[in-house]
């Protein structure tokens, strides 16, 4: 498992747009690319429309993954954002965590305009936390 994600200054912004304009609901997505450098943001539909869950609906998740492969990308995290607590995975995150290769990023709203992003590891129950790191123009590659 890596133990850092990079993701672009353009993507990261991306992300945190996504998960304001979802509020109050939660909002969720797929982080993709390759060498754990986030390359693409897929904004996915939170088909619970809930601010304490979200569910990805399962056409929309199957066209993702096909994009992901036909671009040569691995899926590198799932994004959801939480409206009033902490970027901390809740008992719910924990038990839904079924993707053990990919990092869950969790974007907090709770000061909507100071949000907190932090990104885990999950793997049967077990939660790590992992670096992220934001790329500037200047340094793109993770280096």
């Amino acid at each position: 498992m890596k133990e850092l994600l990079y993701i672009n200054k353009e993507c990261y912004e991306e992300v945190i747009a996504h998960t304001k304009e979802g509020f109050p609901d939660e909002a969720c997505g797929i982080l993709a690319g390759n060498d754990s450098i986030v390359s693409k943001v897929y904004k996915m539909v939170n088909a619970d429309q809930s601010p304490l869950t979200y569910f990805m609906d399962p056409k929309e998740l199957f066209q993702v993954v096909k994009d992901i492969r036909n671009n040569n990308f691995e899926m590198l995290a799932i994004y959801h954002s939480h409206t009033a607590s902490e970027a901390y995975p809740s008992a719910t995150d924990i038990k839904s965590a079924l993707y053990p290769d990919s990092l869950y990023v969790i974007v907090s709203l709770r000061e909507f305009n100071s949000p907190k992003v932090r990104a885990f590891h999950i793997d049967e129950g077990n939660v790590t936390e992992k670096e992220i790191r934001i790329l500037d123009k200047e340094n793109q590659n993770g280096d």
